[in-house]
């Protein structure tokens, strides 16, 4: 008798073979031979290494790695890593079902969030820029998502995770620090970008400081949590200066509140007196301001009178998403529209169009009041999730420490990003959606964890 997984493996073996067959027919050239020798090596790696091919997409998607290092630009490295994961996530979870899917109640207004972004393209103001921006981006984002709540199932995949964001940020904020020292790209004289000649994401340096914390989160929590092993405690505790200096150097106000958040996260936990936290945290904040050197910053700077400049434009910008709401109360003016948009509906015209600056405005703007219902809900349902995990991994003796560290950086990484996300626009961006990821694989993991007779005895 042949088993299923037998018969998936005759069914590969057939498929390739059929294949290279019909390539050497149509090109019957040794050069072409050549190829096709590695091809079923190449099918098998992808096949065998889906945990890597999904989180590396996901680090060179946010990260924007090739665009740190512009030589490999042109390799088209995420276009290779995407293909390779979705067709490794496609054949493990419909042919072999290696990948075991599972469903969580957060992922039901994550769903009803994603299908109102999709059914709004529709009933966009300009369908062609929302639908160029789902085909593009968004759709990678809801399944890549998906792939790493259900790809991380053990405390291994969490360490080798963790590691990765990590890595990526010294990446990150090495370079930021090089550019910053260098002069390169900066933004009104001193804000720190990356990238900003060929219009990369990181040449925001708002945007780049929101990658640059979310690394942050990650690393504050292997250097915090006990048991981690000591070399990645101290790359941890490097990875952590290297970050807080980048984001100084980027001057976003957005920025330096959402670190201050994570490291609040922390402190709530390890400092017993609250006025001394408190107390803490307002010297920590002012410090911090006057470093970054914020006041001296072209726009929203000291030299501004009243309401700066900067933060004018950001009141101009909310007001002119909620006329869009208003006018759009079920679908909003469509993703990637509120830009274009701004025009029609500001009390402000200063000759140019301009960014919303915020998570909750954004959202609002581009999916009405209906979809700024059903994102908030997911982030409550996300932070109910990271509560109960954490009280679940407090209550046992001796909590798994990956487990526990990712838990941390998640719940952490959840409330800075909710913070900045007053400044900063990441509704539709990859870190909260990772962050939803790891915080529902960590409640999974979590709830797989035996716990002490004794506790289960008390939970009776």
């Amino acid at each position: 008798m042949i088993n299923i997984k037998q018969s998936n493996h005759i069914l590969l073996t057939g498929a390739i073979c059929t294949l290279i067959g019909m390539i050497w027919y149509l090109a019957p050239n040794p050069i072409v031979g050549m190829v096709l020798a590695f091809v079923p090596l190449g099918i098998l790696f992808v096949l065998s290494q889906t945990f890597w091919l999904v989180t590396l997409f996901v680090v060179f998607s946010f990260f924007r790695i090739h665009e740190v290092f512009p030589a490999i630009y042109n390799f088209k490295i995420p276009l290779l890593l995407s293909m390779g994961a979705l067709s490794a996530l496609l054949w493990h979870s419909l042919i072999s079902r290696n990948l075991k899917l599972y469903w969580h109640p957060t992922f039901l207004w994550l769903v009803i969030f994603w299908l109102l972004v999709f059914f709004g393209l529709f009933a966009a103001s300009n369908v062609g820029i929302a639908v160029s921006t789902f085909t593009a981006t968004y759709w990678k984002i809801i399944v890549m998502t998906l792939a790493i709540a259900w790809l991380v199932k053990t405390e291994k995949d969490l360490a080798r995770f963790s590691m990765l964001i990590i890595l990526s940020g010294i990446i990150v904020g090495t370079v930021a620090l090089y550019n910053s020292v260098n002069g390169i790209g900066l933004v009104e004289g001193s804000r720190v970008t990356i990238g900003r000649e060929f219009g990369s994401m990181l040449g925001d340096p708002n945007d780049l400081s929101l990658v640059l914390m979310f690394p942050l989160a990650f690393a504050i929590s292997l250097a915090t949590t006990r048991k981690i092993p000591i070399i990645p405690k101290l790359l941890s505790i490097i990875t952590i200066v290297i970050l807080m200096l980048a984001i100084l150097a980027t001057q976003s106000r957005g920025g330096l509140l959402g670190s201050l958040s994570v490291f609040s996260v922390f402190a709530w936990r390890m400092i017993k007196s609250k006025t001394l936290f408190f107390t803490l945290g307002a010297i920590a904040a002012i410090v911090l301001y006057a470093v970054a050197g914020i006041s001296d910053r072209s726009s929203g700077g000291a030299a501004e009178e009243g309401v700066d400049e900067s933060a004018m434009g950001r009141i101009y910008a909310w007001e002119a998403a909620i006329r869009m709401a208003v006018e759009n109360p079920l679908t909003g003016v469509g993703l990637e529209n509120f830009f274009y948009n701004y025009f029609y509906y500001s009390s402000h015209w200063d000759g140019l169009n301009h960014a919303v600056h915020s998570t909750w405005f954004g959202v609002l703007a581009e999916t009405g009041f209906l979809g700024l219902i059903v994102f908030v809900t997911s982030i409550v349902s996300l932070f109910k999730t990271a509560r109960r995990t954490l009280d679940s991994l407090g209550a046992l003796p001796t909590p798994p420490p990956y487990i526990m560290a990712s838990a941390l950086a998640a719940f952490s990484g959840l409330v800075g990003t909710c913070v900045s996300g007053t400044f900063l626009t990441q509704g539709f961006n990859w870190p909260i959606n990772i962050l939803a990821a790891v915080t529902i694989a960590v409640s999974q993991i979590a709830n797989q964890i035996e716990k002490p007779k004794n506790l289960k005895g008390k939970e009776n």
